[in-house]
Order: structure tokens, then C-alpha cells, then sequence
């Protein structure tokens, strides 16, 4: 499944919502928590579970709801969980242990539904808990969220993004051991998008699968990001054409082939997608 883009929209704006349903966004995030103030929360509940129950509303992508920490998640679920809304599934924020992801999936059971989950890793104790998130069972990707992890520890934002970098590469690290997605901090800048795609180009380097977006004009630069380059995507065709009349350590254009770079060729197979196979 690819998740190059998460897209974040306010809930309590229902023409943004429709619009995020038009974008290129490879998963679409209606925000019940930070994006709406606290005595619009009811409002905005109505309006996202309106749009996910509309029948003309079906977009060709995941569509999440991020709720609030509980107890007041437990207000969203009541109202988004129902047989008539099309979701696919929650983000929870600033989980910081795995029981805080059990405990939603224990309320969400209470609803008749049990939906997976991405788990917002964004305080100190998030990322130092980040294996045990990750591998609980609802757990289906996490997702680095820098902005909140750098006020909670009182560290300054900065271009280069030092103060971020332990923890931007242990939530891929723990991603990867449980099997899971990981997606990718956001990048604040809506209208620099040689910014936003050089941002989204480290976090393939460090491993990610996807990026958040906070505007549809970064879907773009991030999904290029994101897809493999031309000679990349040959060398791989090479090493897995290769390795199909291969069990050990083989050569391709010289070079050695062992087992770690065949599952590289097939992580940049995923991320090629359908010009993988294109000629």
C-alpha cells in the first residue's frame, strides 16, 4: 500500500475536507485535535462525520481521522464510528506508550469496530517507547510528528534539523522492526517547494515510506521525492531479474549481490510502483 502522502485537513472546515478529497494525497487526514479549537470540537465532529457519511464522497485514498488523547477521544469515536462513514482508519496523538494505542482499540471495540491505527510519535517519552507502540497489533504505521517532540523536550527548530535527527531515525528503526509503515515529519513551508522537496528527500534517505502534507501544493514534491529516480529504478529491475536464478551472493554490473541489497531493490520496486514495470 502506498503512503507517500498524508494529507492533514481542519475538521471543522468542510469545503477543505471536500477539496483534500480532490488532491493527488495518498492518504487524507480529517484533524478532530490540534487543527480545531477547543470549543469548535463538537462542531467539528458533525461536520467530518457528515462528509465520511455522505455516499458522494469517495476518494481514490485512505481516509483517517485523528481524534483527540483520551478521555475526549472518546467523544470522537462515538460520533465518527458508525456503520455509515467511510474510514479506514485513526491517527492517535502523542501516543507515549503502547497501552495508550491499546486503550483506544479497547474504545473503538466498544463501538463495534476495531480500525487500524497510526501512531503519532511526537514527545520524548513517544520516541523512547517507540519498539513497544509499533508492535502492538492495531499499530499500522508511525508517524514522526517533530514539531510537538521539539516543545516538549524544549529544543529550537532549526534548517538543518539536528534536533530532531535521533529521533527522526529511532522511529524508522522501530518502524522497520515491527513491520510497519513509517511515515515522515512535516515540512511547515506550503509555498517553498524546493524546500518541502528537499525535506522530503532526506526522509527517504533515512528510510521512510511516506511525509506528512499540510497543504495539497506539497503532494507533489513529495510524491517525487518519494519515486525512485530512472537509474535507480534500472538497477533494480537488473538485481531482481538477477536474483531469480540465484540463491547466494551474485554479481550484477560488477557489483556483489547479497540479500540486503535484493530487499533494497524490492523496497525501490514498491516505491516505483506501477513505472516499475513500465519500459
Amino acid at each position: 500500500m502506498t503512503r507517500r502522502s498524508v494529507l492533514f485537513s481542519p475538521g471543522n472546515r468542510p469545503e477543505m475536507l471536500r477539496t483534500a478529497a480532490d488532491s493527488a494525497a495518498d492518504v487524507l487526514v480529517f484533524d478532530l485535535e490540534d487543527a480545531v479549537a477547543p470549543d469548535r470540537k463538537d462542531a467539528a465532529r458533525e461536520t467530518v462525520t457528515d462528509v465520511l457519511s455522505d455516499p458522494e464522497f469517495d476518494p481514490a485514498c485512505e481516509v483517517f481521522v485523528r481524534v483527540n488523547e483520551l478521555p475526549d477521544g472518546k467523544d470522537d469515536l462515538a460520533t465518527v464510528l458508525s456503520e455509515d462513514t467511510r474510514l479506514d482508519g485513526l491517527v492517535l496523538p502523542k501516543v507515549n506508550e503502547a497501552e495508550e494505542v491499546n486503550a483506544f482499540v479497547s474504545a473503538m471495540r466498544a463501538h463495534g469496530s476495531e480500525l487500524p491505527v497510526f501512531a503519532l510519535v511526537e514527545t520524548a517519552a513517544g520516541v523512547l517507547h517507540a519498539e513497544s507502540i509499533a508492535a502492538v497489533d492495531a499499530t499500522d504505521a508511525l508517524v514522526f510528528g517533530a514539531e510537538d517532540l521539539t516543545a516538549d523536550i524544549g529544543a529550537t527548530r532549526s534548517r538543518s534539523g539536528d534536533e530532531i535527527m535521533y529521533a527522526r531515525q529511532h522511529v524508522v528503526l522501530a518502524a522497520r522492526t515491527a513491520g510497519v509503515d513509517a511515515i515522515d515529519t512535516l515540512c511547515t513551508a506550503v509555498d517553498d517547494t524546493e524546500r518541502v522537496y528537499a525535506d522530503a528527500e532526506h526522509g527517504v534517505t533515512l528510510g521512510y515510506d511516506g511525509k506528512l502534507a499540510i497543504h495539497p501544493a506539497q503532494i507533489d514534491p513529495i510524491h517525487e521525492a518519494f519515486v525512485p529516480g530512472d537509474d535507480e529504478i534500472e538497477w533494480a529491475r537488473r538485481v531482481l531479474a538477477a536474483s531469480e536464478h540465484h540463491d547466494g551472493v551474485f554479481k550484477v554490473d560488477g557489483e556483489m549481490i547479497d540479500q540486503p541489497l535484493i530487499r533494497r531493490a524490492e523496497r525501490i520496486k514498491d516505491r516505483a510502483g506501477r513505472q516499475f514495470h513500465e519500459h
